[in-house]
């Protein structure tokens, strides 16, 4: 009996131990700057002329702001002045201990353009999760976005819905799981949709440190229990009807966001513009930077 009561005990202290066992991120190799925003302290980084229309990189649910290096100056080459910065538990950033929904991710974005002192629009650019919370914020103040860029958008159609990546979202279980067999099993995905050459050289070394910062794996979890599971739906449809201009860029052979969420796209905004990538996965910025580069060109150039 006591060798049983003593391996239960240790299942249940294991999550907590391994997560006190991962390292905090060192504000000192940052590469941006700290805003010290209501719901935690963000790390930042701005780009090209001052005086420039301004445009927001939002990226997505596991790979932090370094994931835009090519995007960012593409846009910098367009003329825009360029805002990247890391989502809560991921990158530099703090970890709030808050549902990581649609609100949560608008309240961190909206404090940072009020710290930075952002007025009038905005064009946002949002990668994968990014997509979704870049879609949430422009419903909900269609006058501050002056246009939108999707690339490889998340909130159309469910990700993670197959029986594994439920099991990974039940409470308890899932919390367990995560904190205790998550890192493995991110490091494991990032061999498995491998991409043969990225604008970073170091890409899948950063991203495998990334599962051994503290916060960051139950900042996944939240984000897929919450901001993952919420159609944005009816947030494209204000969209829409606001005459925001969007672009949404896709990868043909992307296995997150599949090619046929585009249609989904085309049925809640006919007139979003569309531009596939041939060949490319989910990681389209940064394994075709160039086709990415142009699509914005062409895009935005004459706004």
């Amino acid at each position: 009996m006591g060798i049983v009561l003593g391996l239960l005990a240790l299942l249940v202290v294991l999550p907590f131990v391994a997560e006190a066992l991962r390292q905090r991120p060192d504000p000192a190799h940052a590469p941006g700057q700290f805003a010290d925003l209501p719901l935690g302290r963000t790390h930042y980084r701005w780009s090209g002329p001052e005086t420039a229309p301004v445009a927001v990189c939002i990226h997505g649910l596991s790979t932090p702001s370094y994931v835009f290096a090519a995007t960012e100056s593409a846009l910098t080459t367009l003329g825009y002045r360029v805002l990247t910065y890391d989502l809560y538990g991921r990158g530099f950033s703090a970890n709030p201990p808050a549902a990581q929904g649609a609100r949560f991710f608008n309240l961190q974005l909206d404090a940072l353009l009020a710290d930075q002192r952002v007025e009038g629009r905005v064009t946002l650019v949002g990668y994968s999760m990014g997509g979704a919370i870049a879609a949430a914020f422009a419903a909900a103040s269609p006058d501050r976005v002056r246009a939108l860029v999707l690339i490889a958008p998340a909130g159309l159609e469910p990700v993670y819905d197959d029986w594994i990546g439920r099991l990974w979202t039940l409470p308890v279980l899932g919390d367990w799981a995560t904190r205790v067999l998550g890192g493995i099993a991110l490091r494991r995905e990032l061999v498995e949709h491998r991409t043969s050459a990225t604008v970073l050289p170091d890409l899948e070394d950063r991203q495998a440190r990334e599962t051994r910062r503290r916060g960051y794996l139950p900042a996944i979890l939240s984000s897929r229990r919450n901001m993952l599971r919420e159609s944005r739906g009816a947030d494209h449809r204000t969209i829409a009807r606001a005459g925001i201009p969007v672009l949404a860029i896709w990868g043909t052979d992307d296995p997150v966001i599949p090619l046929k969420t585009m249609g989904r796209l085309a049925e809640l905004n006919p007139d979003a513009h569309h531009r596939q990538v041939a060949g490319a996965g989910h990681l389209v910025l940064q394994s075709h930077p160039a086709q990415v580069s142009d699509a914005l060109r062409r895009f935005l150039k004459p706004r």
